[in-house]
């Protein structure tokens, strides 16, 4: 069955980095495309970023420049490096299978000082 585990989440300052990591398994990952999303605490769930089969990638307006989604086949892995991190970055973030409606169960990001 389709799995997705996310991690790297945590608490970090105004200005920091993180980067997540999205473990998949179950479906021929080298074939799809990926997705990031976050749900801020209120809110609705909001797409951040995606990256197909090919390495092409989009970013939502909000984290353009400061956010970069990549993938590494081999390993079955996506990823979301994080860098100027801000207080409105603070969400859940989860991994999804671009056209198919998998979900990981989130990493919560904290971005406070």
């Amino acid at each position: 069955q389709v799995q997705l585990v996310e991690s790297g989440g945590g608490l970090v300052q105004p200005g920091g980095s993180l980067r997540l990591s999205c473990a998949a398994s179950g479906f021929p990952f080298s074939t799809y495309g990926m997705s990031w999303y976050r749900q801020a605490p209120g809110k609705e769930r909001e797409w951040v970023a995606s990256i197909t089969s090919t390495d092409l990638s989009k970013y939502a307006d909000s984290v353009k420049g400061r956010f970069t989604i990549s993938r590494d086949n081999a390993k079955n892995m996506v990823y979301l490096q994080m860098d100027s991190l801000k207080p409105e970055d603070t969400a859940m973030y989860y991994c999804k299978v671009r056209s198919a409606d998998y979900w990981g169960k989130g990493t919560l990001v904290t971005v406070s000082s």
